[in-house]
């Protein structure tokens, strides 16, 4: 790998795609080197059912380049939890910018490393280019509400960047002793109801139907202008009825398309995504058109339009 930094420049164009996926991971950099222990990794594939865990990052931008559509991609850093370095940022930043028509990356820190994840985080906006950034309280084992994290939440909303934040089940660690040590009440929304009241110009994203805390989650994504679900990590036909209800109505402009590929397809995520009672004109929103007001891109003049046959030749 290049010592060479590289920034990413955004280069996607919002007229020509016609879906946003918010929530693709990038499990290995360059040289080998996976996200996750190997354990984490085997658990996750079996409970996924996952073929390919570990495509690269200039096969993941083929796959959507495809499909044209863009994705979000980002890694996440649990080295203090899971006593396992990420893989390279870096690595990751210079593989969406030889493909940044389709791909947008986002950073991640260790919050628990304390003055460091501050100065990294601000290297890799400032270096890199990061359009936003990854975060799974659980599997980096840490309560978002903790005071001792408010400074970095401030940081990132000085930078006024989208943050991901993992809520719900976890897939991580599900069907081994103990779940790994991974602890699921930090997954719990409500805990990012604080950050969303304390940092009211910090965008969060909060990633999959939050099972069992759904009520939870559609009550703050309604009550906090600032707050956004991700609907990665769940094949559709499985969402909670009171999600998709809501969706089709005080949530229209407040849900994002996500698939967690490689975990989950774009082709199964939409093959079942067509099935959900939805009015034809939410569908356009949840694909594209909220994700591009979210991330900053270049407003679509067609809304919607190519978004809605994505549905129809899935």
């Amino acid at each position: 790998m290049s010592n060479n930094v590289v920034k990413y420049e955004c280069a996607v164009d919002a007229d020509n795609i016609v879906a946003v996926d918010m929530h693709v991971h990038l499990e290995v950099d360059s040289c080998g080197h996976k996200s996750m222990p190997a354990d984490i990794m085997a658990a996750s594939s079996k409970y996924f059912k996952t073929a390919e865990r570990t495509p690269s990052a200039d096969a993941i931008a083929d796959i959507y380049r495809e499909h044209k559509m863009a994705a979000v991609v980002f890694t996440i850093d649990a080295r203090t939890q899971m006593g396992h370095l990420p893989n390279s940022i870096d690595d990751l930043v210079a593989s969406c910018a030889r493909n940044n028509d389709v791909l947008i990356p986002f950073g991640s820190v260790d919050p628990r490393t304390g003055e460091d994840a501050l100065v990294e985080a601000r290297r890799q906006v400032e270096e890199l280019g990061v359009r936003g950034f990854k975060f799974h309280p659980s599997v980096q084992g840490f309560d978002p509400s903790a005071p001792e994290f408010y400074p970095l939440w401030e940081l990132l909303e000085s930078f006024g960047l989208p943050c991901v934040f993992h809520t719900g089940q976890n897939g991580m660690g599900a069907g081994l002793p103990g779940g790994r040590g991974i602890k699921l009440r930090f997954s719990n929304p409500m805990l990012l109801d604080d950050v969303a009241a304390d940092f009211p110009n910090l965008t969060i994203i909060m990633a999959h139907p939050s099972v069992p805390w759904q009520d939870e989650a559609n009550s703050i994504a309604t009550h906090k202008a600032n707050v956004f679900i991700d609907l990665s990590g769940w094949s559709p036909k499985y969402f909670p009825e009171s999600l998709v209800r809501q969706s089709n109505n005080v949530l229209s402009k407040k849900v994002l398309f996500g698939t967690d590929f490689p975990l989950i397809t774009p082709e199964k995520w939409l093959a079942a995504f067509a099935n959900l009672p939805l009015k034809d004109e939410v569908r356009p929103g949840i694909l594209k058109d909220n994700a591009v007001k979210v991330l900053g891109l270049a407003a679509s003049t067609e809304r919607g339009s190519q978004a809605e046959k994505v549905v129809q030749h899935a």
